[in-house]
């Protein structure tokens, strides 16, 4: 399974976040489902996932230790509400949901359609250690444009 990515000059190059720890087990599973590759930095102990396209960089997610513990990410206050990756199909999403049920992960909604969303919306919803919400989501139609 790989991320349903194609190469644009206006795509997202990198997500990064401060966790309370390094969730690596977690995010291993996760991210290597969707084809990220983890990679290490010459003497920084953050774990860093590229995903690749033909040895073209798309797109990186990169982990730091949060300077304070505090509480778990609260999606509701102003900030990062959650993080949406595309599948390429229904069955990459309903395969994410099996690892996720294999690791432990915490699933906030299990595999279903969300017509509401767009036509064919086909999503499972999930939270990191500290309580990002996270989607695989399938989308074989874009949302329709608001009038």
């Amino acid at each position: 399974m790989g991320l349903d990515i194609t190469p644009h000059t206006r795509t997202l190059s990198e997500y990064a976040a401060c966790m309370s720890y390094f969730p690596a087990r977690f995010y291993d599973a996760v991210l290597g489902y969707l084809g990220f590759r983890r990679f290490r930095v010459a003497g920084d102990p953050a774990p860093l996932w590229h995903s690749t396209v033909e040895g073209q960089r798309l797109f990186s997610i990169a982990l730091q230790r949060a300077s304070s513990g505090g509480a778990p990410h609260d999606r509701t206050a102003p900030g990062l509400h959650h993080v949406a990756f595309h599948a390429a199909s229904r069955s990459d999403v309903d395969g994410l949901h099996e690892v996720l049920i294999e690791i432990g992960a915490t699933i906030l909604d299990a595999p279903a359609e969300y017509p509401d969303y767009a036509r064919g919306y086909y999503a499972v919803f999930f939270a990191d250690p500290d309580g990002l919400k996270l989607e695989l989501v399938h989308m074989p139609h874009p949302p329709e444009a608001a009038g």
